[in-house]
């Protein structure tokens, strides 16, 4: 018989609903920032272990965090191969270009890991938005590389191709080519690899209207100077100045575009980076925000749940080793990249397709092997957001960063795209944003997104070298 006191208060169990109640509304009403510092770390990311163990971390680095992850450790052997080469072997450019490109994917896919691995130890909602800003973070140093190794032409010289130091014109494809690859191929495969293992994947409306209307204004801003200089190029005079004639101080010539072209890509830069410190803020500081309710719903839609808690994690201490190892790896293979850049292009592959095809496959294979993998477990929201969220903030932040960092070394790197690129991106986010109308996907529409990609990879390599053709250059 059950003794009088193991009964509870008449009204406890009110008290304790209403003061579970208060908590609930108390969570749900706190802002993100906060929990930055005193938020509580997720079960899902604790190892049960501490310090550094090798034996431990290099099992947790093979296993990584799926199957495709863990055949691409079978490429680590490229990334020594390619560092020994770019020594021993400095006169075979293609050679130490092709091993350093290979080596890259598996520092990416660690990169990419590790940062999964301290987005999990997080706050749900910091950790989505910390795991895309370090898939982001080879992007940013590819850019940064580019832009330090470009090469003004001598005075009295046209601006040439890759093979003569202008990198340039491949920055700019690589920014579209950087977004083109999220929206079109990697969103395309992971519709495809979600429809095959179930015919028909819904999404949440707000990611899919929001993600595509953020690409819109981040495209509109980017575009600015390109249409600028469209709409002038025809009225400009030549200056004669160099040639000993007196110019007319209000004669529009083509350098004084060129300049004006220059001024408007830097001040735009500069408010599309605050404009993506708006969308950081906004879905750090309110849990009903966009990624809150990706988060909720796809939750309890994690086909292999068990088998990701399951699965053995890295210390704090090893999260940061590997953080460590995959930076330092990336940036020494990318330098490599970026030194054999002239003699790839010399050997007869387009700027464009380089820019636009090749840099962005190798920098983004992390975040699309991500996606990938949470597209197949049906976690399609998380996944749509990886395609959805690299692209805004290539668009709001990575791109005008490197504007930004070419104005401070007095390199003239602007936003005045090819038309031919600025066709593909409107045209990739119209697509793309008609896919996601409807809340729903399947293998078909994959399939028909990545047959666009590989449309623009044929077109581009096709396009012409600047030297060629151009239709953003300033014409002599």
């Amino acid at each position: 018989m059950p003794s009088f006191d193991s009964v509870p208060p008449a009204d406890s169990g009110h008290h304790r609903n209403g003061s579970q109640e208060t908590s609930e509304r108390s969570n749900e009403n706190t802002a993100l920032l906060p929990s930055f510092i005193s938020g509580e770390v997720a079960h899902e990311g604790e190892s049960g272990r501490h310090g550094f163990h090798p034996r431990h971390f290099c099992t947790v680095t093979y296993k990584s965090s799926n199957v495709v992850s863990q055949y691409v450790n079978f490429l680590w052997p490229f990334v020594p191969l390619a560092i020994i080469f770019r020594y021993i072997l400095s006169n075979h450019p293609l050679l130490i270009f092709g091993f350093a490109y290979v080596g890259m994917i598996p520092s990416a896919n660690l990169l990419g890991f590790a940062g999964q691995e301290f987005a999990k130890k997080m706050p749900k909602v910091a950790g989505i938005l910390i795991e895309t800003t370090f898939g982001s973070i080879v992007e940013i140093i590819l850019f940064i590389v580019l832009i330090v190794k470009h090469r003004e032409p001598v005075e009295g010289e046209m601006a040439g191709n890759g093979d003569e130091g202008n990198l340039i014109p491949i920055i700019q494809a690589a920014i579209l080519g950087s977004i083109l690859a999220n929206l079109l191929l990697c969103l395309g495969l992971c519709f495809f690899v979600g429809g095959l293992r179930k015919t028909t994947q819904k999404f949440h409306a707000a990611i899919s209207e929001t993600g595509n209307g953020l690409l819109l204004v981040a495209a509109f801003g980017l575009l600015i100077p390109s249409a600028f200089y469209s709409a002038l190029k025809g009225e400009t005079t030549l200056d004669k100045s160099s040639l000993g004639f007196v110019i007319v101080k209000d004669k529009f010539t083509s350098e004084a575009l060129q300049r004006d072209i220059l001024k408007i890509s830097q001040m735009t830069s500069i408010v599309l980076i605050i404009a993506f410190g708006c969308y950081l803020l906004f879905n750090a500081r309110s849990q009903h925000s966009v990624l809150h309710e990706v988060i909720e719903m796809d939750e309890h839609r994690d086909l292999d749940s068990d088998e990701d808690r399951a699965r053995m994690r890295y210390t704090g201490t090893e999260t940061t080793v590997a953080l460590i190892l995959s930076l330092v790896f990336a940036t020494l293979l990318l330098i490599y990249l970026v030194e054999q850049i002239e003699a790839v292009v010399h050997s007869g592959v387009p700027d464009q397709f380089l820019g636009l095809i090749l840099l962005p496959l190798v920098e983004k294979a992390a975040e699309h092997l991500t996606a990938i993998d949470e597209a197949y477990d049906g976690v399609i929201n998380v996944a749509l957001y990886h395609c959805l969220g690299p692209s805004i903030q290539t668009a709001l932040f990575n791109g005008p960063l490197v504007v930004i960092v070419g104005w401070i070394l007095n390199k003239p790197m602007d936003l005045n795209f090819e038309i031919f690129m600025i066709v593909l991106l409107v045209l990739g986010i119209v697509v793309v944003g008609n896919f996601l109308r409807d809340g729903e996907s399947n293998w078909l529409e994959g399939t028909l997104l990545v047959i666009v990609y590989i449309i623009i990879a044929i077109a581009s390599w096709y396009y012409p070298n600047p030297d060629v053709a151009t239709s953003n250059g300033i014409e002599s």
